[in-house]
């Protein structure tokens, strides 16, 4: 755990000095952009939830995080950034040095470690398929946001939801067809805590 939450803000820290270091952007679009990517904003959801176990926190935020449902749905939004990044994304750019390490541990280490430590620590038996349907709170909300924010800027962190070169019909598809894959690994994840805690029958 200790690890995982390092590696997750070091990475985030990291990629956030590299983007300053090499934009000719003012700082506040910078940092608009930064907060822009789903890798980043999941990645920095991991490193509180690491943070806020470790912290040991009491209160309604304490057993948010302690809930095994909030561990799994974390689990899948991580899940998430490795599978886009590594089935459709990496191919479209080389980078070299301190940005091919930090674009590794957020799209690779990090998502890993975090599946590795889901299936390992976490209680499964009372995982519930109903609670898929809220999971798709968090990316619903995102792509709402940087639709909104691409039709004032132009910026659309992603080239599948690019409208400025694919137009809004196929932006929208493609992001039809996301809710459908995260729908999809939420109900794997599920599937596979039930078979794990016995409670698959």
């Amino acid at each position: 755990m200790v690890l995982l939450a390092a590696l997750a803000w070091f990475a985030v820290i990291l990629q956030l000095y590299l983007m300053f270091l090499n934009t000719k952007n003012p700082p506040r679009e910078t940092l608009l952009r930064f907060f822009s990517y789903y890798t980043i904003l999941t990645n920095v959801l991991v490193a509180v939830y690491c943070t806020a176990l470790l912290l040991k926190l009491s209160g309604r935020l304490g057993r948010f995080f302690s809930r095994p449902a909030t561990a799994t749905a974390i689990a899948v939004y991580i899940t998430i950034v490795g599978l886009v990044y590594n089935l459709v994304l990496r191919h479209l750019w080389s980078p070299v040095g301190w940005q091919w390490m930090v674009d590794e541990l957020l799209h690779v280490g990090v998502p890993l470690l975090f599946i590795l430590y889901w299936l390992m620590a976490i209680p499964k038996s009372g995982l519930r398929y109903k609670d898929t349907g809220a999971w798709l709170i968090y990316p619903a909300v995102y792509a709402v946001c940087i639709f909104i924010r691409g039709a004032g800027s132009g910026f659309y962190p992603y080239p599948f939801v690019d409208v400025v070169s694919l137009g809004y019909p196929r932006a929208l598809l493609n992001s039809v067809v996301l809710a459908g894959g995260f729908l999809l690994v939420s109900v794997l994840f599920v599937a596979i805590g039930r078979l794990l805690s016995g409670g698959g029958h």
